[in-house]
């Protein structure tokens, strides 16, 4: 789950125009509240958005007078990141981080670029010194963030720091954007790049490539208030239907990436309740569909078989393969047996590290996988069958 979280959401602003006075901002945040929908959204971890691109802070940095320690809240000893921080280890959430390189409070441009090598100077102190309180005051992070790459050199605190945090783009990026907003990978869809669209910092799924020598695995960010990324008062009309927050999860998940779902709190300091409502709604509906198999398997090499406990209706099955052993499947059918007889079920191109694919409605008492091309016998760790209901509509 994506927080975002600025003095923006007081200005029904996505960007903040700097014309909120700190005196303003006095919440009453709830990070327990915040962790709470995590859960019922069932979100493995958290994403605060610790600094946007306008520059104000939400920690008790030793930068700037531009953030949270300005503001009432808590006497100006508040200090978001580590209430969330604290709320997530109790809930056993991850926590990730994200720093906006662009600064429009010191005047810091795109990737954390300024106008003069002096001005740069300084700014690259400054990032890097955000980065390192950020990435040692509250424990391991699971994610970080250089929302549009970076300029400044943050390579050797990424690997004194947090050198097992998924990279969201930059330099020593370990995963990518999909490339859009709406939380849609494409299909197929491919972990794999070139080393040389990787090392741009900003390669999106447009740059896969079942071929490549790079890995970089695919995530998907969308807001529940598409397209607003902050709260506003004019934005509850944007909340997301729950068959739109299915399509995006099939759309997302089920093409083998990650989602990272933006559920931004108001200025209240709370997610207001609709939204956290549909959270858990989609949440629920997740569970229910894919929480209980009818069966399930694995298995090696190109023909894996899930023998079913006894003849049932099968409308979904979930293929995971081990990515250890890399992603090697490129082309795949499915089929069910009813009978003694073998009928198809569907076929599909990539799998990765989950393809979630419906099938018609059909009693079987087994499902077969064949794998009609790849790079290397396959390494299936999960072969489930389900009875789920109709998918999501397109």
């Amino acid at each position: 789950m994506f927080v975002h979280f600025a003095p923006n959401t007081w200005q029904d602003r996505e960007y903040d125009d700097h014309s909120t006075p700190l005196s303003a901002i006095h919440p009453d945040i709830d990070t327990d509240q915040w962790v709470e929908v995590a859960r019922d959204l069932g979100a493995r971890y958290v994403v605060m958005v610790a600094k946007h691109q306008g520059g104000f802070c939400m920690w008790q940095t030793r930068t700037t007078a531009y953030g949270i320690r300005g503001t009432p809240w808590k006497g100006g000893h508040g200090d978001v990141m580590a209430d969330l921080a604290a709320s997530c280890r109790r809930a056993g959430l991850g926590l990730g981080v994200y720093c906006s390189p662009r600064d429009d409070d010191f005047g810091a441009g795109p990737g954390g670029k300024c106008a003069t090598p002096e001005k740069q100077a300084a700014y690259d102190r400054r990032y890097r010194e955000q980065l390192t309180e950020l990435w040692t005051r509250y424990g391991p992070l699971v994610e970080v963030w250089f929302d549009g790459s970076v300029v400044v050199p943050v390579c050797d605190l990424v690997r004194a720091y947090v050198p097992h945090a998924a990279v969201f783009q930059g330099p020593c990026a370990t995963i990518r954007w999909v490339g859009n907003e709406d939380g849609f990978a494409p299909y197929p869809s491919w972990d794999t790049l070139s080393r040389a669209a990787a090392a741009t910092g900003i390669a999106t799924a447009q740059q896969s490539d079942s071929g490549g020598d790079a890995w970089l695995p695919l995530e998907c960010d969308v807001s529940i208030r598409r397209p607003h990324w902050f709260w506003s008062t004019t934005d509850e009309r944007f909340l997301l239907s729950l068959d739109q927050l299915l399509e995006i999860y099939y759309r997302s998940v089920g093409r083998g990436a990650q989602l990272l779902l933006n559920i931004p709190p108001d200025t209240t300091g709370h997610i207001p309740a609709p939204d956290a409502a549909r959270a858990k709604q989609l949440g629920d509906e997740v569970r229910r569909r894919f929480g209980t198999p009818l069966a399930e398997t694995r298995g090696s090499g190109n023909e894996v078989v899930l023998h079913l406990p006894a003849s049932a209706v099968v409308d979904h099955v979930i293929i995971q393969e081990d990515l250890a052993a890399g992603e090697r499947v490129r082309a795949y059918r499915l089929a069910g047996r009813s009978g003694g007889d073998w009928a198809p079920l569907g076929e599909g191109v990539s799998i990765g590290h989950k393809r979630i694919q419906p099938v018609p409605p059909t009693r079987v008492d087994a499902v077969r996988l064949e794998v009609t091309r790849g790079a290397g016998p396959a390494r299936i760790r999960r072969l489930a069958a389900f009875r789920a209901g109709p998918p999501p509509l397109p």
